[in-house]
C-alpha cells in the first residue's frame, strides 16, 4: 500500500504531492529532503525510514520520485511502480524534467488518480490509460519536422536528407490525436560502456549493453556468442541478448529480423551485452603525470586524447577523482571553453569539456595545496572517471538495416533511427 507520492526538484522544491490515505502529514516531504541531503556520497539509499514511515525513491530526470508507506509492503514493488510512473510521465508529457512537470502538473495529477486508488496500484499501462486521460500535455517547444537545429542526433549517415530534430522522440503520445492518422516510429539504439583501463594503458575489463505488426532488420552479420559468427562483412558479435516478451523470433535465426506489434509509448525491444573484444578501440586514452613540487603541492598534468574519427564529437564532462576534503586548487587548461572545479564533499576535481572533437588532444594542469601531504599520499590519487555521450555511434557496430511496418497500419508512417553510446562507467587508473 502506498500512502503518498510526491516529486521534488534537486533543490527540494515541491512539484507534485498526492496523499492517498492520510496516514502521514505533509511534513514528510521536507523530512525526506533533509534526510537525503544530510547523507554523504552521490548515491543515497533507495529505501529510508523515519519512525513508522518508509521512504522509497528513485532519481530520474534530475528529480526525486518518492513514495511513502506505513505498511509492510515490498520495497521492490514500490521501486518498480516508481520506475513505471516515470515512464508514464515521460510518455504523456514528452520528457522528464522540472520544467515539464511544472507545465503538466494537472496531467500528472490525473495520471495519479487513475493509476493509484486509495494506495492500491491499479494499472500502469499506457494503452489502458489513454482511454481515460483527457488532459492534453503542454510542450515547452512546439514540435516541427522542419526544425533541423539538431540534425546530427537522429538518423544514420545515409539518411541525411530525412533527419528529425532532437525533440522529435520526446513528443507526448497524446499528440498523435492531431496527426490525422499518420503513425511515427522512433528507434533508439543506445549502448552503455563500462570500461576499466589500467595504469599501464591495458584494458582490464569492458562491457557494453543496449536497451514496434513492425519488422526491424539488424546486421546480417549479427552473432550471439563466439561460435555463431556469420555473414561476409565485419562481424557484429555480442555475448548474450534478451528480447521483450512481445517480440517474435521466427525470422531472427535466418534473417536477423525482429517482429512485434508495438503499443504507444516507450518499450525496450532488445537488451544485449558484450564483454571484451570490441571491434574498435576505446574512445579515450589518458596520459597522466602525478608529482610533488618543492613547495609540497600536488601537481597533476593530464593529457586526454580522443581516438574517434575527426568528424565525430563527444559531449559531457570528464571527472578526476582526488583524495582530500581540504584542498586549494589552481589550474591551467588548454582552451578557454573548458572549466574545472574542486568538489571537496566528493573529494574530486571535475574537468568539464563541453565538446571534444575526434582526433584531438586536450590537456590540463592542476595544482593542489594539500595539508599534511606526503609521498605516501600520492597512492591515494585517482582513478579518473569519464562521463560522456557519443552521438551516431555504437561501440559494437550494431545497425538497423530497415524498419518496416505492417501494411495494416493506417496512413503513411515516419521512421527515425538514432544511435547513441553513453558512458555507464569509464574508469582509467593512474
Amino acid at each position: 500500500m502506498i500512502s503518498q507520492v510526491f516529486i521534488l526538484s534537486s533543490q527540494g522544491d515541491h512539484l507534485i504531492y498526492k496523499d492517498f490515505r492520510g496516514e502521514a502529514g505533509s511534513d514528510v516531504v521536507n523530512l525526506f529532503y533533509e534526510k537525503v541531503t544530510a547523507l554523504t556520497g552521490d548515491q543515497p539509499p533507495v529505501v529510508m525510514r523515519h519512525k513508522d514511515v518508509h521512504f522509497v525513491h528513485v532519481r530520474q530526470g534530475g528529480l526525486y520520485w518518492v513514495a511513502t508507506t506505513t505498511a509492510d509492503t515490498s520495497p521492490f514493488t514500490i521501486i518498480e511502480f516508481l520506475n513505471r510512473l516515470t515512464a508514464l510521465v515521460k510518455d504523456y508529457c514528452g520528457s522528464l524534467s522540472e520544467r515539464s512537470v511544472q507545465m503538466n502538473f494537472a496531467l500528472i495529477y490525473e495520471l495519479l488518480d487513475e493509476v493509484v486508488d486509495y494506495g492500491y496500484i491499479q494499472t500502469t499501462s499506457s494503452d489502458i490509460l489513454k482511454n481515460f486521460i483527457q488532459t492534453e500535455a503542454v510542450s515547452s517547444k512546439p514540435f516541427s519536422l522542419f526544425d533541423l537545429s539538431n540534425v546530427g542526433l537522429f538518423g544514420a549517415e545515409t539518411q541525411q536528407s530525412k533527419v528529425a530534430p532532437s525533440s522529435a522522440a520526446t513528443r507526448p503520445i497524446q499528440s498523435s490525436r492531431d496527426q490525422g492518422g499518420k503513425s511515427e516510429i522512433f528507434v533508439d539504439v543506445i549502448e552503455r560502456m563500462l570500461v576499466v583501463i589500467g595504469s599501464n594503458t591495458s584494458l582490464l575489463s569492458l562491457s557494453c549493453s543496449h536497451p514496434s505488426e513492425m519488422r526491424i532488420g539488424l546486421n546480417e552479420e549479427f552473432s550471439i556468442g563466439k561460435s555463431q559468427l556469420r555473414g561476409y562483412g565485419a562481424a557484429v558479435r555480442v555475448d548474450e541478448c534478451s528480447f521483450h516478451q512481445a517480440v517474435r523470433l521466427d525470422e531472427f535465426d535466418s534473417l536477423r529480423i525482429l517482429r512485434l506489434c508495438p503499443s504507444q509509448g516507450e518499450q525496450t525491444v532488445m537488451q544485449y551485452q558484450l564483454s571484451d573484444d570490441l571491434p574498435s578501440a576505446p574512445p579515450f586514452r589518458l596520459f597522466p603525470t602525478i608529482e610533488r613540487d618543492n613547495g609540497g603541492r600536488l601537481l597533476m598534468y593530464m593529457k586526454l586524447r580522443c581516438d574517434l574519427p575527426p568528424k565525430r564529437s563527444v559531449l559531457d564532462p570528464t571527472r578526476l577523482q582526488s583524495f582530500s576534503s581540504e584542498l586549494n586548487l589552481s589550474q591551467e587548461l588548454s582552451s578557454p571553453d573548458q572549466s574545472a572545479e574542486l568538489q571537496p564533499q566528493s573529494r574530486a576535481v571535475v574537468w568539464k569539456i563541453p565538446r571534444f572533437p575526434g582526433g584531438t588532444q586536450l590537456s590540463a594542469l592542476f595544482k593542489l595545496e594539500v595539508p599534511g601531504f606526503s609521498s605516501a599520499s600520492m597512492l591515494e590519487v585517482g582513478p579518473v572517471s569519464l562521463s560522456f555521450e557519443l552521438p551516431k555511434i555504437t561501440a559494437t557496430g550494431l545497425q538497423i538495416r530497415f524498419l518496416r511496418l505492417s501494411p495494416f497500419q493506417p496512413g503513411p508512417a515516419q521512421r527515425w533511427v538514432r544511435y547513441v553510446t553513453h558512458s555507464d562507467s569509464y574508469t582509467i587508473r593512474i
